[in-house]
């Protein structure tokens, strides 16, 4: 059996705190190694200023390099759109790894606008890593009042493959300011450097 994370995202461009994020949590959950799900494009999120999908999979495998962490798009060669389907066809494909999501406290926030939610967190473990400014509308959010009641201890994180679903941790690590917006802000061209 192989301890795999998955960490969906844009990565519109990968940075330091995607790495960072991942490693901290890769430790916390004694973890084989993390899948990076390259979205070929994230239903909630504004077309305008994504870059193209193999950019954003090129800077991801730089900030990986060297790390048990591989950046994949393989969203868009099985050909789905939501995380719901990604999980399930994941799963059957690779019989041999137990899953566990990873995602921050910003996603955890909107999650109940994510589709079949419910069925995500029937599916696969999750682990919620705490992100500065966002924690507290996590914590209040819809889908948090129906999950609140799975959420196991910080202390049994290492146990995740052994929980009946659906099961919650929350996660906090030394927080990275870094993010994809302030970086496309600061260059608005930085795929360029991948074409």
């Amino acid at each position: 059996m192989i301890r795999t994370g998955l960490f969906g995202g844009s990565f519109n461009p990968a940075h330091r705190g995607h790495r960072g994020i991942t490693l901290a949590a890769m430790r916390a959950l004694a973890l084989d190694e993390a899948w990076w799900l390259v979205s070929p494009g994230n239903p909630l999120k504004p077309v305008a200023g994504m870059a193209p999908l193999p950019a954003r999979l090129a800077s991801a495998r730089a900030m990986a390099r060297r790390a048990p962490i591989r950046a994949t798009a393989i969203e868009a060669r099985l050909g789905t759109r939501y995380t719901v389907d990604t999980i399930r066809q994941l799963q059957r494909r690779y019989p041999k790894r137990r899953f566990v999501w990873i995602m921050g406290a910003d996603n955890l926030a909107q999650f109940h606008r994510w589709r079949d939610w419910r069925g995500i967190a029937r599916a696969i473990p999750i682990a919620v890593v705490a992100r500065p400014g966002y924690d507290g509308r996590a914590l209040a959010a819809p889908a948090m009042a129906w999950l609140r009641r799975h959420v196991r201890p910080r202390s049994a994180a290492k146990t995740w493959t052994m929980w009946s679903l659906p099961a919650l941790v929350l996660l906090r690590f030394r927080p990275d300011p870094t993010s994809a917006t302030g970086l496309r802000a600061g260059d608005p061209d930085w795929h360029r450097r991948y074409d």
